[in-house]
């Protein structure tokens, strides 16, 4: 799937998504939860939390 074509299915735009995949922008839950559905995906195996260890 491409940038593009993700963008479309979750309603963002593409550099919304190249944003989030250089770390650059957090996603909304509601963004995140889209996203993980396109992906067939989970929102915890696609953004997981940090631990402070």
């Amino acid at each position: 799937m491409t940038q593009a074509e993700l963008a479309a299915a979750v309603g963002v735009s593409r550099q919304t998504v190249v944003a989030i995949e250089k770390g650059d922008y957090a996603p909304s839950v509601y963004v995140a939860i889209r996203i993980a559905g396109a992906l067939d995906s989970t929102v915890e195996c696609l953004f997981p939390v940090p631990t402070n260890e």
